[in-house]
């Protein structure tokens, strides 16, 4: 087991009802882009390259703003939103 998995909050969702919630993979898969493993982050949480290209550019406008940052944030949301919910149907039925 890697250092960081061994500090890895535990999904209450998966412990309680026995099902993965929306978010279970993000933290593995973090760790797994730290170590390198580009592939098995993606495959761990596919939404993970637009989270961080979505948190990147609203920190990034946060210092210097954008002209259309807003419809771009929207976007990148949207974006999200739906490989979180398509993932998550994927896997559960």
């Amino acid at each position: 087991m890697a250092p960081l998995e061994e500090y890895m909050l535990p999904c209450l969702n998966k412990k309680l009802f026995g099902l993965e919630c929306m978010g279970c993979g993000i933290q593995r898969s973090i760790a797994l882009i730290l170590q390198g493993d580009f592939v098995a982050a993606f495959h761990m949480y596919p939404a993970i390259y637009t989270l961080i290209l979505l948190i990147g550019f609203a920190l990034l406008n946060s210092f210097k703003n954008y002209k259309f940052a807003s419809k771009i944030i929207i976007t990148l949301a949207i974006i999200n939103v739906i490989i979180i919910v398509g993932n998550f149907i994927l896997k559960h039925f």
